[in-house]
């Protein structure tokens, strides 16, 4: 897809005004539309939507001119129209989008539905035209309509990305992009369509079709199921919330921490505050890996921790009786059966029941095998000793973890100590009372994120238990479905559906690694092209972009500049591999056809320097590059660009109703 041309007719302040496209021919694939603000620049680009798919960010839907419609007189109509010529494939497209203005007697101005036409000529100069009914669809086949914000880039959608970039927060452009334009969406349709909390899915179809006649403990079970499943959601949502909560108040607390240290009075405090902060924070966390240990430590010795007690008791009561000899070696306890059954002993003495030879004789089976008591008291004492010897070295090791604790916990105590005593200056009167009102706003910030971490952590503790109590009733229920051959049936396709869903998460995990991975990589290296410098860009699994120093461990801190970059460079090298991802006809989002690069005023946030590279990079990264710019930029743009501009025009206002171009 590659723009040729673009004519406004009475489409806001533009009455009848057209550009023709620079489209690579000799080199030159920059168009340039030079204006200052309150121009038009932003309109003019609002109109490459409005042709193609029929909608615009105005507030204000009215696209006819205002002078125009000022001048229509009742009854009078007046049309709008956008034509966009583009070429795709082997193919010329003219879009043609109308809208027809009418004025009533009581002097209202109101418009008609859209109307949209395509004309097309082939290779072979044929001419013909789509059908209404397909023009949106073949509109779509050429770009469609959630992709295009990613070719067709306005000045607030960069200010947004900028600024989750700068803050760190979860970019939802950046992993909606992603997912849209390199084919993960599909996947994450089949993972819905599946999720074992969809109350519509398949897992949920299932969980609720099983038949409880033949056993009402099913009905039961199924519904402690979906209670559990419920309550999931629940906390899934509220985890959620408080992790936008938490966002939010480090996204705030963080641009309070940069402002305090404007002020050079609490500068020096906030960096002994803040060293302080990541010595507690590494403690903690080293902390955290000794109870973890602990608890590992425990887990695997429960069982002999519990019945250490009970050993012991057991044998001291065994060491008060002797069972040795009790047993008469060769005799089976089925031999005394056989006698007292027969009545008789071998040696003729009668067995009758009750009499002091039968009672004998019966008190013997309890020492002859299967029982063999003598052997299992001797067995069981030596695995007894053998456990408690064990314990002893548990015993040890716990104590020597324990003490570390308590050790990293005395120097954790001394560190917060030392933050009260800096946070109570910070606070008191020696301070200026603008870096105390700060400091008081971070305060309450990181009193929201300890309450929403403690609160989150309450919610992730609750569903652990809920799905150990769901994984309960899954299996007691799994056990009594086997039952009955109906809900057999039902468990089989509920099982199948469960495996389905492990396999689809794992392959989207892997593929979306896949994917981020190979984007990290595309992004860095278009990234250095732009933004000279030792940065290189890491994008985590939650979609944060940060902005990394070599050999230097941690993230530095983002200007607008190095924000806008790193925008460029995301779009760029999503482009590229979305075109790149060809392979897998499913995924197929984009043909193998040039695409352009539209964006409006780019370039204001960069200084000189930056301007020079970005305008050097640009035009190699996308085969047609059109850019609104103001007149101030203009020059260095021209500078740098100079060899690749192929077509430039100037927005000059004339009053406040129109603009022309020159």
């Amino acid at each position: 897809m590659l723009l040729k041309s673009i004519k406004l007719e009475n489409f806001r302040q533009f009455k009848n005004e057209s550009i023709d496209f620079a489209q690579g021919q000799d080199g030159k694939n920059v168009t340039i539309i030079l204006g200052e603000n309150g121009t038009g620049k932003t309109t003019f680009a609002q109109a490459f939507f409005w042709c193609m798919y029929g909608e615009t960010a105005f507030s204000d839907k009215v696209m006819l001119n205002k002078k125009v419609a000022a001048d229509m007189t009742p009854g009078e109509e007046k049309l709008v129209k956008v034509t966009l010529c583009l070429h795709h494939g082997e193919v010329d497209y003219k879009l043609i989008r109308k809208q027809v203005y009418h004025k009533s007697y009581s002097n209202n101005i109101k418009g008609d539905n859209t109307v949209f036409d395509i004309e097309t000529k082939d290779s072979s100069g044929n001419t013909s035209y789509v059908k209404k009914s397909q023009c949106e669809f073949e509109v779509k086949k050429i770009l469609p309509k959630e992709l295009s914000k990613y070719f067709f880039f306005d000045g607030e959608r960069i200010e947004k990305m900028s600024k989750d970039i700068s803050t760190g927060n979860k970019s939802n452009d950046f992993a909606e992009a992603v997912k849209g334009l390199l084919g993960l969406n599909g996947m994450i349709s089949a993972l819905s369509h599946f999720n074992p909390r969809n109350g519509y899915g398949v897992i949920r179809s299932y969980e609720k079709s099983f038949n409880s006649k033949s056993n009402k403990k099913i009905e039961e079970y199924t519904q402690i199921i979906e209670k559990c499943n419920k309550r999931l959601e629940e906390i899934k949502d509220q985890i959620e919330e408080l992790d936008s909560e938490i966002i939010a108040a480090q996204t705030r607390r963080d641009e309070r921490t940069a402002e305090i240290k404007q002020y050079e009075e609490g500068k020096k405090l906030q960096e002994e505050k803040e060293k302080l902060q990541k010595e507690i924070q590494v403690i903690i966390n080293s902390r955290a890996k000794v109870y973890k240990a602990v608890c590992e430590t425990f887990n695997v010795s429960t069982y002999s921790f519990f019945s250490l007690s009970l050993i012991k008791r057991a044998l001291e009561l065994l060491a008060d009786h002797d069972f040795g000899g009790k047993d008469i070696p060769f005799m089976h306890q089925k031999t005394v059966e056989y006698l007292l059954a027969r009545k008789e002993c071998i040696c003729g003495t009668h067995l009758d029941e009750g009499s002091i030879p039968y009672n004998k004789l019966k008190e013997l089976m309890n020492y002859l095998p299967p029982k063999s008591l003598s052997t299992t008291v001797f067995d069981f004492k030596r695995e007894a000793k053998t456990r408690a010897g064990r314990l002893k070295n548990v015993h040890a090791m716990i104590q020597e973890d324990l003490a570390i604790i308590s050790e990293q916990t005395d120097e954790i105590i001394d560190r917060e100590d030392e933050l009260n005593r800096i946070e109570r200056k910070l606070s008191s009167k020696d301070v200026q009372a603008k870096v105390r009102t700060i400091h008081n706003e971070i305060q309450l910030c990181n009193e929201t994120i300890t309450k929403s971490n403690i609160a989150r952590d309450e919610l992730n503790i609750e569903r652990g238990g809920i799905e150990k109590e769901r994984k309960r009733a899954d299996s007691e229920r799994n056990n009594l479905t086997i039952l009955d051959e109906s809900n057999k049936r039902t468990q089989i396709y509920l099982n199948y559906a469960k495996r389905i869903y492990e396999e689809l998460d794992n392959d989207y995990k892997t593929s979306e690694l896949k994917v981020r991975t190979k984007l990290q990589s595309t992004i860095n290296d278009i990234f250095k092209q732009i933004y000279e410098g030792d940065l290189s860009l890491n994008i985590d699994e939650k979609y944060h972009i940060k902005v990394l120093v070599n050999d230097y461990e941690g993230e530095v801190e983002t200007s607008t500049a190095q924000s806008i970059a790193v925008i460029f460079a995301f779009i760029t090298a999503i482009i590229k591999m979305a075109r790149e991802n060809q392979n897998n006809e499913e995924n197929k989002l984009l043909s193998s056809e040039p695409y352009p690069l539209v964006m409006d005023a780019p370039l204001s946030a960069f200084d000189k320097r930056r301007i020079k590279t970005v305008c050097e990079a640009l035009p190699r990264t996308a085969e047609q590059v059109v850019i609104f710019i103001k007149d101030t930029d203009g020059e260095l743009a021209e500078k740098y660009m100079g060899d690749k501009i192929g077509s430039k025009h100037l927005l000059e206002k004339k009053n406040e109703f129109e603009t022309i171009l020159i």
